[in-house]
């Protein structure tokens, strides 16, 4: 398995060097991530990585998206970031109660990046290893027709996919209400086989146990039965907030 993993890494290598680009920088498990997400073809690993970089030049400055540019969004509260969760990832809680249809969808998609890059940046230790990942709760509690989004959580899992390959670790859905599996089900028409394989909807007590078992209770909020005070993204100070890719 190694000696196929080296030359289909030498294959995404020479692969990217064809489309005018260079993986100098970024180490295997990087690379990895891409080579994963398209089953092992260098080809396709070779693209994807590619648009990443172009992507990522367009969108993001060298030092991530400063809170500045995504405060419309920050002062909802509706982000708070924990962990390490007992698998060692960081955590992004999303209080979907507090969340309303952006009306600037630019702005929007900055704030996904913020929220996703300040994430991955949380699970850094000293230096980046390239396949760091994360793990993300949606809250649906209380949430009533003015919270609906589906735009909203397309696009967020659609970034994850395109630009941030193989980062979800597992994603889990809480206190989901009958109205909104409509809206999740059409959501699913746009989310890769392997994104819906990750994500786990809560649906009672021995889900609910599991899912507390599995992030621990040292990241989860105490409000979810965990001994974590709940803390807003933006109050969380980071060294570094934009992961390389």
């Amino acid at each position: 398995m190694e000696e196929n993993q080296e030359l289909a890494l030498t294959q995404l290598r020479t692969s990217v060097e064809k489309l005018s680009s260079s993986t100098e920088g970024y180490e295997k498990p990087t690379l990895m991530r891409f080579l994963v997400a398209r089953s092992m073809n260098p080809d396709k690993a070779a693209k994807m990585f590619v648009d990443c970089q172009k992507w990522r030049a367009s969108m993001v400055p060298p030092n991530g998206i400063p809170d500045s540019e995504v405060r419309d969004e920050l002062e909802f509260g509706k982000i708070c970031l924990h962990g390490p969760t007992k698998s060692g990832h960081p955590l992004v809680l999303v209080l979907c109660s507090k969340h309303f249809p952006a009306k600037n969808a630019v702005n929007f998609k900055k704030f996904v990046v913020y929220v996703l890059d300040k994430t991955i940046a949380s699970g850094i230790k000293d230096k980046e290893v390239g396949d760091e990942k994360l793990v993300a709760v949606f809250d649906l509690a209380n949430i009533t027709y003015k919270n609906l989004d589906a735009r909203g959580l397309i696009t967020s899992f659609q970034f994850l996919q395109s630009y941030y390959p193989e980062r979800l670790a597992k994603c889990y859905m809480l206190h989901m209400p009958g109205f909104f599996v409509s809206v999740w089900r059409f959501v699913c028409r746009f989310l890769e086989k392997s994104t819906q394989e990750k994500i786990v909807i809560v649906t009672d007590g021995e889900e609910e146990i599991k899912f507390k078992e599995e992030i621990g209770v040292d990241a989860l909020p105490e409000e979810y039965g965990g001994r974590a005070k709940l803390t807003l993204i933006q109050d969380v100070l980071l060294p570094k907030t934009a992961p390389e890719m």
